[in-house]
């Protein structure tokens, strides 16, 4: 049995380390806003 604990344990330290860096992600990290432009080709509109 302790090595059913001690191996439950190190998985639940590496799933709060992963979830300690994807909250770390989502809160600090903004990202740049800028524009874009798609083009569209006009043969795309004349479907039937």
């Amino acid at each position: 049995m302790p090595s059913l604990f001690r191996f439950l344990t190190v998985v639940a330290i590496i799933g709060g380390i992963v979830y300690g860096a994807l909250f770390a992600l989502a809160n600090f990290v903004n990202p740049k806003p800028r524009e874009m432009t798609v083009t569209i080709p006009a043969d795309r509109f004349l479907k039937k």
